[in-house]
């Protein structure tokens, strides 16, 4: 599971693009709010990285807590608005002190800016691609953030993890790092148990590692859980994924030379096309198809198009075009995919044959409903 195989890191020597997450627990202090240093010294890491001929996307939390800092609060509020307040004012102070730490070193900075709505809607997905990747041409250090000023709980990524790991498979980045107050995943607890052992490396797609992960910090939305889960969604696009302490004197540099730190995980899986990566990015659904398990076998193992013959049940509303969920009979998540009918049409076809379409409904515009092109699968 965890230690078994070879723990080859000259993936971290070689590659030449990277998304590094700065989780909250590193970057804010409940009494001085930003921390200034490590600011400093992430960016100066990241000027050598540039250097060294690499690209480098930022994800960086703390702009909630630099905000509850400049509002003077003591307490993380549990308000929405009152958190979208503390985010829109810490952000002004987080982006400000990047730039200033590299501008002073003739590299510039960029800020963007994302809600899961710019990453469902391919068009903007695409744009948003498009621009990170021009800045990373460019030479810039995109600094990414999601847009907590106006996103709600049904609507955000959820933490940064999320966000890091979505990038990453955005421009194809050979690298996630994740950087925390911990020095990776440990089979037991380490603030509880002396004898816990750091797990140096592993596959994101091995679900036993998800039996190690505890909860969250006290600062921060996510925990290793989440981490786990941004490794697996990072290695749909084949990015392995490096958990570390950001704690660690000058970790970045250290883990671009190869040294043995940290938790890697190795893409478990064959990267997906970059269509399917960004349907198998997708946090939202507009609707469910229940599957019997002769379409699950389709789709996993045939990479075949799903079938109205294939479906159980139809669960939610949603029009032609938009991403629907495919389960099997357990409620398990199969795949996603684009649908090429209305719910109201999939619930009168299901468990039909193809040919019984053009009767049933008036007309047949697709003999599937969904397109083998359309449909990721993530099980």
């Amino acid at each position: 599971m965890s230690n078994m195989g070879k723990n080859n890191r000259t993936i971290l020597t070689r590659s030449t693009r990277w998304v590094i997450k700065v989780g909250t627990s590193l970057l804010t202090d409940t009494l001085v709010g930003l921390r200034k240093d490590v600011v400093e010294s992430l960016s100066g890491e990241i000027c050598q990285l540039l250097n060294d001929g690499m690209q480098v996307v930022l994800v960086s939390s703390g702009s909630i807590g630099e905000g509850m800092r400049r509002l003077g609060w003591q307490q993380r509020p549990s308000k929405v608005h009152l958190l979208q307040a503390a985010a829109a004012i810490g952000q002004i102070g987080l982006v400000h002190s990047y730039e200033a730490a590299f501008s002073k070193r003739d590299v510039h900075s960029a800020q963007i800016l994302l809600t899961h709505a710019d990453l469902a809607s391919r068009q903007r997905y695409l744009n948003a691609r498009n621009t990170i990747r021009e800045l990373l041409d460019l030479g810039v250090v995109p600094i990414v953030n999601e847009n907590d000023a106006v996103v709600n709980e049904e609507i955000r990524f959820g933490d940064n993890d999320t966000l890091a790991a979505l990038t990453a498979n955005l421009i194809d980045a050979e690298c996630l790092i994740l950087l925390t107050d911990q020095q990776g995943l440990f089979d037991s607890n380490p603030r509880q148990s002396d004898s816990a052992q750091l797990v140096r490396h592993g596959r994101a797609d091995d679900l036993s590692l998800f039996g190690l992960a505890g909860g969250a910090g006290v600062s921060g939305r996510g925990g290793m859980i989440t981490k786990l889960q941004a490794a697996q969604q990072a290695s749909r696009s084949g990015s392995y994924t490096i958990i570390a302490s950001g704690q660690e004197p000058s970790v970045l540099l250290r883990l671009r030379g190869g040294e043995e730190m940290g938790t890697l995980l190795a893409p478990g899986k064959e990267r997906i096309a970059a269509r399917k990566q960004w349907l198998a990015g997708q946090l939202r659904s507009s609707g469910k198809l229940i599957l019997d398990n002769g379409a699950v076998s389709v789709l996993k193992d045939g990479g075949k198009s799903l079938l109205p013959v294939g479906v159980t049940a139809v669960e939610g509303n949603f029009t032609r075009g938009e991403i629907v969920t495919c389960l099997n009979n357990t409620g398990q998540e199969i795949a996603y995919g684009l649908i090429n009918y209305n719910s109201d049409e999939a619930r009168k076809i299901i468990g039909m044959p193809s040919q019984s379409i053009e009767r049933i409904l008036g007309y047949c515009g697709e003999s599937e409903l969904i397109h083998r092109d359309n449909i990721a699968v993530t099980a």
